[in-house]
């Protein structure tokens, strides 16, 4: 039996990139159905994120949205508002994350939507919100990782800043967005009314960088310096091995002990800097030398069996090529591969959730772009007529199926 609670209602994806198209995503794993939006132009991550063998969807595309039901229209066309208006009526939940002003032009803004549909949940997605000096601006993963102290953190650690290279905010504020909705969604069941959800991704992970990071400045007047000075270290970082790397946490006074004896640092087992949590505190950046320091005089595979035997948290420290064949994910079956309508076969990396001890359905792959324009467009109650004349004018496009 499938794990679909959300299924019956239905979400209007006004989102383009990673941040809004995560957030909808999710949604969908959840049952709901997604009706994506793009325009004749397409979204900009159907080109970026690597190469496809059509050039129309990037491994990246292919993986944010897939279980949408896809549609092309031009908004830029006189008949397009009235047919905007057709499908937010026929929405449960708007999701969007266009630079509000452009919303406002096409009056599909959260003030308007709500004006005209207070039942329907409007989330907004933006960059820096609807107020303070940033409101408006453009941004991107990058520049918020740059804007929130994150890209800093390395130049804390070693003595340059750079970028997590993966989009990590848009992951994590996509799923805070996909959160939020369910909670406003649960409101409006029960009480009838809609909400107006606005998610600034600067302000999320500027949260989040804080929660970790002020630390010694939590206190007034401070007792130290800002920055946990565990994570900061330079040698805060995977360690060598004889063929390769290794990660490993060791946090308790057990595991320290354990570790300093798997490791023949005897003498070290009675050194009064490391013998607890807070004396290792103290002496931090002493104490991360020495669990930094090489492991050379083992393979990973040898040291992962001397540490599993300790009761160690390890695991080898994987290049994006040997991730796909670690053997616990291959026998959980994370990664199929299925036959896509015009890419071939094609990954599918399946949720992550389990509920009531099954995973909830993959869904269809990501369409192209247009893939559903005429059928949703029949849903809402266009005409045989007016959907021949829309795709006549070029304000909806309907992508030629095989």
């Amino acid at each position: 039996m499938s794990f679909e609670p959300l299924k019956g209602l239905r979400v209007l994806d006004l989102t383009s990139v990673v941040v809004g198209p995560v957030c909808t995503w999710r949604l969908g794993q959840y049952g709901a159905e997604i009706i994506k939006l793009e325009s004749p132009e397409g979204d900009l991550m159907r080109g970026l994120g690597g190469l496809s063998p059509t050039g129309e969807h990037s491994g990246a595309y292919l993986h944010f949205n897939r279980g949408k039901r896809n549609i092309c229209i031009d908004l830029k066309k006189p008949s397009a508002r009235a047919l905007m208006a057709k499908l937010v009526a026929s929405a449960d939940v708007i999701v969007a994350n266009m630079r509000p002003r452009a919303l406002e032009r096409l009056g599909l803004d959260p003030a308007t939507v709500r004006a005209q549909h207070p039942e329907k949940v409007y989330c907004l997605i933006t960059g820096f919100g609807t107020d303070g000096p940033y409101a408006g601006d453009p941004t991107y993963d990058s520049v918020v990782q740059g804007a929130t102290g994150m890209a800093g953190l390395a130049l804390e650690r070693d003595g340059a800043p750079a970028y997590v290279p993966m989009l990590i905010c848009d992951h994590v504020v996509g799923e805070i967005a996909a959160g939020s909705i369910l909670a406003a969604v649960l409101q409006a069941k029960t009480t009838g009314k809609g909400s107006n959800i606005e998610i600034p991704m600067f302000e999320t992970m500027a949260a989040f960088v804080m929660q970790e990071h002020l630390a010694q400045h939590s206190f007034d007047p401070p007792v130290g310096p800002p920055g946990d000075q565990r994570l900061l270290s330079p040698h805060n970082r995977p360690v060598r091995t004889a063929d390769g790397w290794i990660s490993f946490t060791i946090n308790t006074d057990v595991q320290v002990r354990s570790f300093l004896q798997a490791t023949g640092r005897h003498g070290l087992l009675d050194d009064p800097r490391f013998a607890t949590v807070a004396s290792r505190a103290k002496y931090v950046k002493e104490w991360f030398e020495v669990r930094g320091a090489p492991l050379t005089d083992r393979t990973t595979s040898e040291w992962l069996a001397i540490f599993r035997e300790a009761d160690i948290a390890a695991k080898p420290c994987h290049t994006l090529a040997s991730l796909r064949r670690d053997p616990h994910l291959e026998a959980v079956d994370l990664v199929r591969f299925e036959q896509h309508p015009t890419e071939g076969r094609t990954a599918a990396i399946r949720s992550t959730i389990r509920f009531d001890d099954a995973y909830p359905s993959l869904r269809a792959p990501s369409q192209p772009k247009g893939w559903e324009t005429c059928d949703v467009l029949e849903e809402i109650g266009c005409s045989g007529a007016e959907i021949d004349a829309l795709l006549a004018e070029g304000a909806a496009l309907q992508a030629a199926r095989q």
